[in-house]
This record gives C-alpha cells, structure tokens and sequence, in this order.
C-alpha cells in the first residue's frame, strides 16, 4: 500500500470513515516523528494485528517545558514517511501546530493525577499533562482503534492507560517490548545527542536492570535491595548521574516494599545532554510466599 499524507483533522476523518464503512480494522501510531527501528516495530505490529494502520508526526508544543528547546527537536518528516510506508503504514496524519491547537492557547487540558506525579512527573511537572492531552485529542480525531505504544517510555503507558480507562475513550491499548541496539541500549530519538564516549557508558542503564533482574532470580524479594543495587551501578559510571532506580507496581507506579504481583524496575540517568530512561518486567513472589 502507498501511504497517504494527510495535514488535516478533518481530511483524517473523512478517510477514516470509509475504510470503517468498509469493515476495516484501524490501528493507531502516535509519534513525535523522529523515527527509528523502535517505532517501525509498532508499525510493523500494528500492520499485522488491523487491518489498516494510521500513524502521526506532532512534536507536541505541550509536552516541553520553558527550559526544554522544543525547536531544536529533530524533524525529518521525508525520511519519516518512507520508514512508515516500509513499516506498513496506510495514513501519515502530519499536522501542523496550528491545526492541532487552531486557538494558539490550549485552555483544556487532561491532567492524570498521582500516576504522572512521581519518576518522570517529579522533574517534568507539566510534561505528562501536555502528553495526555495531545493523545486523548489524537484518540478523538481517529476514533475506535487498537493504539500502540512502546514500553520504553513505561510511565507514559501507564498514564495513557489510566487516562483511557477513566474517560471510556473507544480505544484498546497495546504495549509493545522496548526494542533495543546490539550492545542493550534502549532506542530512543535522544540517543542522537549522545558523544562516543556517552554513547558507551549510556549501556550503564540496562547493566543495571540486568543486575537487578539477576537478583530477583536468584531469591532477592526486598524492592529496597534490588533498587539500591540498580542505582549502585548507575552511580558507579563517570559519566551518568542517576536520576532514580526503583521496583514499582506496574498500574500506580508506586514504589513496592516486595517483589510481590506485578512489578516493572524503572531506572533513570542523565549521560551528557540526554536524560535517558529504561525499564524491564522482573520475576515476582506470589502473594504470601516465603523466599
């Protein structure tokens, strides 16, 4: 299939509607552009999982702080769309701010508490609100759809799952494995700001998961342990400074005392210009056992 760029909501929509009509299965994309191995890998899911995959480029103005340049984001959108149309995408929704956010100041805004407070939420106070916004606008103009995003950027999942749920967005979504280099780095678009030298101790980040995933193999239930062992390691790399390491429940991110039902370890450090994230599923007791 050829892919179709479209710039507007309404144009979006009209298509949208003849392919339901059609009987057809929408899967849904949404990235900030930039794209890498990692995106085409939802695409590429996407694609075998509906019947006809929408994905959209918006660097979303909401989600950067004052201090973060949201000018200096990368935006490659020729190079985008062919990684998309390789990927199986149908339609490109490529708006522009303008489109998006029509009234320049946007007055309403999708504010998930508690979840988005904590890890990411404590030093990017405004940042998850500004993604839930962008996604339930985005979740509306599609319409019914599987939506899949990466497990890299975890809490965001979370956010929007919660989101989804609370609001009864006509959306089913899909986490997908974090799609890593050779040497174990999460891909990410910041990983471009990284020098030789970072881009080395940088792998320091998914060390630390393994080590820690190690442990709860081996018999280490205590959450304090395996944190403090994640954050050791990250601590111990000359060019990192931790941001955090913790073992949190999967649905409220709140830190967990054990290694007891679902558990997800998060770790977080800025190397050199980028502030990088990782994260990994770890083996957890059943309720009451004994280790």
């Amino acid at each position: 299939m050829t892919i179709q760029t479209i710039p507007t909501i309404s144009e979006l929509r009209q298509a949208l509607e003849r392919q339901r009509a059609a009987g057809k299965s929408v899967g849904f994309v949404p990235t900030m552009g930039a794209l890498h191995a990692g995106h085409a890998s939802l695409m590429e899911v996407a694609s075998k999982e509906t019947d006809l995959v929408v994905a959209s480029i918006f660097v979303n103005p909401l989600q950067f702080s004052a201090t973060e340049d949201l000018g200096s984001y990368p935006r490659d959108l020729e190079t985008d769309t062919a990684l998309a149309e390789a990927a199986g995408v149908g339609l490109l929704f490529a708006p522009s701010t303008d489109e998006m956010y029509p009234e320049g100041a946007v007055l309403t805004s999708v504010d998930v508490a508690e979840i988005s407070q904590r890890w990411e939420g404590a030093s990017r106070p405004t940042h998850f609100s500004g993604v839930a916004t962008v996604v339930a606008k985005l979740l509306s103009i599609v319409g019914p759809c599987v939506a899949y995003f990466g497990e890299k950027d975890f809490q965001q999942l979370a956010v929007i799952r919660r989101m989804v749920s609370d609001l009864s967005i006509p959306a089913t979504i899909r986490g997908c494995p974090i799609v890593r280099e050779a040497d174990g780095l999460a891909m990410s678009s910041r990983n471009i700001y990284l020098e030789q030298d970072e881009r080395i101790a940088a792998v320091v980040l998914r060390k630390a998961l393994d080590l820690g995933i190690e442990a709860a193999t081996n018999g280490e239930s205590s959450a304090k342990a395996i944190g403090d062992l994640m954050a050791n390691t990250i601590s111990a790399e000359p060019l990192a400074k931790l941001n955090y390491a913790a073992a949190v429940d999967t649905a409220t991110l709140e830190e967990v005392e054990q290694l007891v039902g679902d558990v997800r370890l998060l770790v977080a450090a800025q190397v050199g210009r980028p502030h990088l994230i990782d994260n990994a599923s770890v083996p957890t007791m059943k309720e009451g056992a004994v280790s």
